[in-house]
């Protein structure tokens, strides 16, 4: 159970940072407000609420990693993105997708 939840909020998922490395585009869904405050270089914020008319901006060829604040939003815009057919990661918080970001450098 723990490893459900843990995948679900975006810990530890080796699938995320093997997207990173494959040039997976970022996006954070946190508010415009959050993401101002501080967040994943090179990353896109598109507010979770704004998601649904801007998915089909996004490219299909190359994976996609969302992060938000704890993973929960994130979790929800990559079901929505899987569901469209893309190749979409929960990377729960943006911290931790910074830190898998920095790693790859």
């Amino acid at each position: 159970m723990f490893g459900a939840i843990k995948t679900m909020f975006g810990g530890g998922n080796e699938a995320v940072a093997e997207a990173i490395k494959n040039g997976a585009a970022i996006i954070d869904v946190r508010t415009r407000a959050e993401y101002s405050g501080g967040h994943v270089a090179g990353s896109k914020n598109i507010p979770l609420n704004e998601l649904g008319s801007a998915l089909s901006g996004l490219p299909k060829t190359k994976p996609v990693v969302f992060c938000c604040a704890s993973g929960a939003r994130s979790g929800q815009a990559a079901s929505m993105a899987r569901s469209a057919g893309y190749d979409a990661h929960n990377g729960g918080p943006w911290t931790a997708v910074n830190r898998m970001v920095a790693e790859q450098v």
